[in-house]
């Protein structure tokens, strides 16, 4: 379809900002707009629609709340990149693995690696005594040369000791663990939530101070009851989102339904 083909039914019970919406969504999901295209402003799409500027302003704002454009001060509209889908609830895998199972290439930056005395909700969370030895690891998680995920786990030393000083650029901190010291990860806790980011995180996920992230917080637990691992993401939420299964189960009778954090799964994170 070109520009001088775009019309709208005029005789229709749907309204026309809905109508606009359906057309510029076709454009995007056919390709026909790919990622990071400026689309025609708002004067433009009011002179292709022939409708008035107060109905292209509502379509682009239920657009830009479905994350199909995103608007630049002083730049434009463009198709915003599609975002990386990760799984909340349904397989125990990491980062690393679930993102080449989608066939996307992951690369990994460790900002850094060191063993420290746990203090606070660290020792808290990972029930050893405050000021044992824990492995901290900082790592950002790129996705086709782009930073999506900030992430920093902690360790118990005595647990993995070799996980000091291994190389986690290229290659999945759960299957280390899993490897070199059979240790696997049954289940979990953890809680998500939604957080503005700060200098630090902005300079480091090239986006702007005070963007919305996607903060996860997460507890990796053993078969024996045992925490093994403390970790909390920030993820780019321009470009996360994530799946969550429902559970419907029965306990003494009664149905009830399991969201998010009533499991005891993993979110991907290593």
């Amino acid at each position: 379809m070109t520009e001088s083909e775009i019309h709208l039914d005029r005789n229709s019970h749907i309204p026309y900002f809905a109508q606009v919406i359906d057309i510029l969504r076709d454009r995007i999901d056919s390709g026909i707009w790919l990622a990071g295209t400026q689309i025609p402003g708002e004067p433009e799409l009011c002179k292709m629609f022939d409708v008035s500027r107060t109905v292209i302003r509502q379509a682009l704002a239920e657009l830009d709340h479905d994350g199909l454009i995103v608007r630049k001060k002083g730049k434009g509209t463009f198709v915003a990149e599609p975002k990386i889908g990760e799984s909340l609830v349904q397989r125990l895998t990491g980062f690393y693995e679930d993102m080449v199972e989608r066939g996307l290439t992951p690369v990994t930056q460790v900002l850094r690696q060191q063993i420290i005395p746990a203090v606070g909700k660290v020792a808290a969370r990972l029930e050893v005594e405050p000021g044992t030895p824990v492995i901290e690891i900082e790592r950002l998680r790129f996705v086709q040369n782009e930073p999506i995920v900030l992430v920093t786990t902690y360790l118990p030393c005595e647990r993995c000791p070799e996980a000091a000083t291994a190389d986690f650029s290229a290659q999945s901190l759960y299957k280390f663990l899993e490897t070199r010291y059979g240790l696997v990860i049954a289940r979990g806790r953890r809680t998500l939530e939604a957080v503005a980011a700060n200098d630090y995180e902005a300079r480091l996920l090239q986006i702007e101070i005070g963007q919305p992230l996607i903060l996860l917080n997460s507890i990796s637990i053993l078969e024996d009851g045992t925490p093994l691992e403390y970790y909390y993401a920030r993820h780019r939420g321009d470009r996360s989102k994530f799946d969550v299964e429902l559970i419907r189960v029965r306990a003494q009778g009664n149905v009830k339904t399991i969201l998010g954090g009533d499991i005891d799964t993993l979110p991907p994170g290593n």
